[in-house]
């Protein structure tokens, strides 16, 4: 005979999903997170396993395990694929149902090619470990095509890096590309020398970092040109083949020869959101978020709420104008908290509260020994550049990594890089050759 205490659903255990589900722990309900891997990411991270600084494991965990005290979840692993709000049921790829008495859809977002889906395979976006261990593997592996090569011309376009898209996650890509050909790969090849690897950072905006403050923007671009990065402001993407890209700027039309691309430029929501629109009638922004209530749930639907980057959330703070939530971790986690006590709340009978957005501020790591933050004060903002910067987001992100343990390893690696600059993580699984221009399966999980 199943348990009749209320049946909680989360869809997604990311930042959102995982805060809420843990704000429910003690609580006289069953909770059931399904998730479509087997692991919770810190995402913060993830271009250090991209860029062979870090191992996968020392950002990821197995939800499993992080929920193993939590007597009252069940863990699943599926991909819910459909939602059917008035039979409350969810439907797994494999067909089975998920029934539910209240539900929580944070799905969280994924790659935007702003229509263009055909450049996906030649400029692989940064969400998931596999997207990282095939950014690492090209990357790593156009040195290695490069070292074979006779070509001149073909070198060079092996040895030219582009990111596209000067968000927090480009430039941190692109600062860790220069880093790495600059300081970690000299001396061990023969033939080529990786200093001479050209790293371009390619933005369509005015400046790179645009959420930012102007001032700390331009502090930015600085660094990043101090650490080798070429940045081109002003330069929209036409075009992308195996080849290269082409960039059309106020000058014209331009042509950039390379074979290791990287998307840094666009995020659309969850493909769910479409799903729930079509379950609910539910409102969808341009980016295919789904528009909620005050309290985080749908209009119409109230057992239904949506939270972290799947959601077009504003924050209600009292006496202030409603604003846009931004698509960053720490909103993520306010979301999953207020969707969990909002829950609680249905089902003692009591009204909802609205969600209200504490911002805690912006960090951005460029490279070695720089960074720009800014921070909210009593004070008013906070803001600064360069080491200390650096050693604030190192200290930050490490106290928020899940777990003491990658904590530990994620210190030791850092303090290891720092003075050797070393990168440990170089293991490519699938290197093949040099067909750095297909796809190709990243199952290095432990690398």
């Amino acid at each position: 005979m199943g348990s009749m205490r209320p049946h909680i659903l989360i869809i997604g255990c990311g930042f959102g999903g995982l805060e809420a589900a843990r704000a429910l722990s003690g609580a006289d309900v069953d909770v059931t997170v399904v998730d479509k891997t087997n692991h919770h990411l810190f995402q913060p991270l993830l271009y250090q396993v991209a860029t062979a600084g870090l191992s996968a494991p020392s950002i990821a965990a197995p939800i499993r395990h992080l929920f193993r005290r939590q007597r009252n979840v069940t863990t699943l692993l599926g991909e819910v694929v459909a939602i059917d709000a008035q039979g409350k049921t969810a439907t797994l790829r494999d067909g089975a149902l998920l029934r539910w008495d209240h539900l929580i859809v944070a799905a969280g977002a994924t790659h935007s090619y702003f229509g263009r889906d055909d450049w996906a395979p030649f400029a692989p976006g940064l969400k998931t470990l596999a997207d990282a261990f095939e950014i690492r593997r090209r990357v790593l592996m156009a040195f290695e095509a490069a070292e074979r090569e006779d070509d001149p011309a073909r070198r060079a376009a092996l040895l030219q890096f582009v990111v596209v898209g000067a968000g927090p996650t480009g430039v941190e890509l692109a600062g860790t590309f220069a880093e790495i050909a600059r300081h970690t790969l000299p001396g061990e090849f023969r033939r080529i020398d990786p200093r001479q690897a050209r790293v371009l950072l390619v933005e369509g905006g005015p400046r790179v970092l645009a959420a930012m403050p102007e001032s700390l923007s331009e502090r930015a671009r600085e660094q990043l040109t101090a650490l080798g990065v070429e940045v081109k402001l002003g330069a929209r993407v036409t075009g992308i083949d195996a080849e290269g890209l082409d960039v059309a700027t106020s000058a014209g039309s331009e042509r950039l020869l390379s074979r290791c691309i990287v998307w840094a430029a666009g995020v659309a929501a969850s493909p769910l959101g479409r799903a729930l629109a079509e379950a609910t009638g539910c409102t969808l922004d341009r980016a295919g978020r789904v528009v909620v209530e005050p309290d985080l749930s749908l209009k119409g639907n109230p057992a239904i709420q949506v939270i972290g980057d799947l959601a077009a959330a504003q924050s209600h703070a009292p006496g202030k104008q409603p604003r846009p939530v931004p698509g960053v971790s720490p909103g993520a986690k306010q979301m999953g908290r207020c969707a969990a006590a909002n829950i609680l709340r249905r089902v003692r009978g009591e009204a909802t509260q609205a969600f209200r957005y504490a911002d805690y501020g912006n960090l951005a790591t460029i490279g070695r020994n720089s960074a720009v933050v800014d921070l909210g004060s009593p004070a008013g903002p906070l803001r600064f550049s360069g080491y200390f910067a650096w050693l604030f987001w190192l200290f930050a992100h490490v106290y928020f990594l899940i777990g003491y343990r990658n904590r530990f390893v994620v210190l030791l690696d850092w303090a290891w890089a720092y003075w050797t600059y070393d990168r440990g993580a170089r293991v490519v699984a699938n290197a093949g050759s040099a067909q750095l221009s297909e796809a190709s399966p990243a199952s290095d999980a432990q690398a």
